[in-house]
């Protein structure tokens, strides 16, 4: 099989150079909903079994981003208990969405074929979203995969709008770098996670 060096090279630096880029790390630029569709095409192209496309993404752009913040904060007042509420907490769950150029819900919607399992589309989605980093990394921009604050409960599931065996999967924290971003590291050198078998 012949491979063409210079892509697969383009292509490993590409994956070396993506990282996480945190809102606190954004310019506050715009991004064009077109460039943002650019994202979501090539999530599109992810490895799926029996083509259920499980992925499913909702963009929050210019007010939208408050009214996603404001329903997280609120889930977070309505679930704990008033001894325990940080009024702190329910501030930056508010204000956290407005940070970014687009937020984007990571959503997985159950497909009909019942042979294949949950996790196999959940998988699915989670391929879908390196793809959409990588774009973003080449498309000279930040994004950070957020699964915290109420990513996993129901209320918010609703609250977008998703059916009973649907997930939410995190929040995508889309914008412009306000500058290099810097190197990212491993723990180990990828030889140390692999176990060649021959035999």
């Amino acid at each position: 099989m012949a491979i063409d060096t210079f892509s697969a090279e383009a292509l490993r630096d590409l994956i070396l150079s993506r990282r996480s880029v945190y809102p606190k790390q954004y310019s506050g630029d715009d991004i064009p909903l077109d460039m943002v569709g650019k994202l979501i095409e090539a999530a599109h192209w992810a490895p799926n079994h029996g083509r259920t496309e499980p992925w499913f993404f909702q963009v929050f752009s210019g007010d939208a981003r408050a009214r996603l913040g404001k329903a997280q904060a609120d889930i977070y007042q309505s679930e704990t208990p008033p001894e325990l509420f940080q009024q702190a907490k329910y501030d930056s769950l508010a204000s956290r969405p407005t940070e970014a150029a687009h937020v984007i819900a990571i959503c997985m919607k159950r497909g009909s074929n019942a042979n294949i399992p949950e996790i196999e589309e959940i998988e699915a989605v989670a391929c879908a979203v390196q793809n959409m980093w990588l774009m973003t990394t080449a498309l000279g921009l930040g994004g950070y995969w957020s699964t915290g604050g109420f990513t996993y409960r129901d209320a918010l599931r609703e609250w977008l709008g998703l059916g009973p065996q649907d997930k939410c999967l995190g929040f995508f924290y889309l914008g412009v770098p306000t500058g290099i971003i810097p190197p990212g590291r491993r723990v180990v050198d990828w030889s140390e996670k692999v176990s060649w078998v021959s035999e």
